[in-house]
């Protein structure tokens, strides 16, 4: 009996299709340790992706697949590299083309334009490119996209924020060629407005908060783990690379930008290859017991305000399909105060 409900389930459950893309910035051992990796902790990884059968797509792929309805390759890893920084030129670049790996490279052309710290000039950018690096758009200067200037509307703000979107593809384009219509947002900080203008200008929207991608990924809020200063850990990394993206059918709560504060956080999913009494959620230290408002819908909400600032409730599961990954879903907030 147990042999033939083993066999229903691999019949009912296929094994569950994700991607996980990771955030690089500074390759170096003299910057900020929190957004650094030093060249040999690059290198274990992309050893570790080598000689554990991950498969380094490009983001191009990806969002091919992504958009098509293809199915994900499996423990597929995409690379990338945000804030134009000299040192992915002159340090990651050797690395990741020894390796043949494809990677894409978020810039934000105001900062090149006027040489605003150490960043990439425009003949490395077009070398990057030329040698088959993705560039795509990092908004024009860098701004806390979801952040309102003072006395400014918000019919103002959206303006402004379209105007920095579309100057940085452009400045792209003009100097690479390259016009992919991909925004990461500067410090992950995004908003539903924001989400709303950036599928209205046909661009996909890409975050800082952890979590893998799979089939139902919303395209506005695609989620990438960090991989520097304390995340370069190979231990804590190779556990990053073996998750799964919770199915999430409707963010019916999920707006990063708080408004009640502590904010409820309140998703619906197809719950198919994990058991919702096995649903976990956090914030910080403190756990999150969830509300199940029906059978596919829960909602929770940590016990005291949020910090200013950014911060994070985070939900796991354990997969039944594959032994030994686990669904996560990270929502970001950003309490303005």
């Amino acid at each position: 009996m147990r042999a033939l409900i083993l066999l229903l389930l691999s019949l009912i459950l296929s094994p569950a299709q994700a991607a996980v893309m990771l955030i690089y910035h500074h390759v170096a051992s003299d910057t900020p340790r929190v957004s650094s990796v030093t060249l040999d902790e690059l290198r274990a990884h992309l050893s570790y992706f080598r000689d554990n059968n991950f498969q380094v797509i490009g983001l191009d792929v990806l969002i091919q697949q992504l958009t098509s309805g293809q199915p994900i390759a499996d423990n597929a890893v995409v690379i990338t590299f945000d804030d134009s920084y000299e040192n992915n030129f002159t340090t990651a670049h050797p690395i990741l083309q020894e390796f043949g790996y494809p990677y894409t490279l978020f810039i934000s052309p105001g900062a090149i334009d006027q040489r605003i710290g150490p960043v990439l000039t425009w003949p490395q950018v077009k070398q990057m490119s030329d040698d088959g690096v993705l560039i795509a758009n990092h908004a024009m200067w860098h701004e806390h996209m979801a952040t309102r200037n003072k006395d400014e509307t918000e019919v103002a703000w959206l303006e402004r924020m379209k105007q920095s979107i579309l100057q940085a593809e452009q400045r792209i384009q003009e100097e690479t060629g390259q016009q992919h219509k991909w925004l990461a947002y500067p410090y992950g900080e995004f908003n539903n407005a924001l989400e709303d203008l950036v599928q209205q200008l046909g661009f996909i929207g890409i975050g800082q908060q952890s979590g893998a991608i799979g089939p139902l990924t919303k395209l506005t809020r695609i989620p990438r783990y960090p991989a520097a200063g304390q995340y370069a850990v190979l231990k804590d990394l190779s556990q990053k690379l073996r998750t799964l993206a919770f199915p999430i059918t409707e963010y019916l709560m999920a707006d990063q930008q708080v408004s009640a504060n502590p904010p409820t956080l309140r998703l619906s999913l197809q719950i198919e290859d994990f058991r919702r009494q096995q649903l976990r959620c956090y914030a910080g230290s403190e756990v999150l017991e969830p509300v199940w408002l029906n059978a596919t819908t829960f909602e929770v909400t940590a016990s005291k305000p949020l910090n200013r600032g950014r911060s994070r409730y985070n939900c796991t599961a354990p997969s039944l399909s594959k032994k030994g990954y686990f669904y996560w879903y990270s929502q970001p907030w950003l309490n303005a105060g």
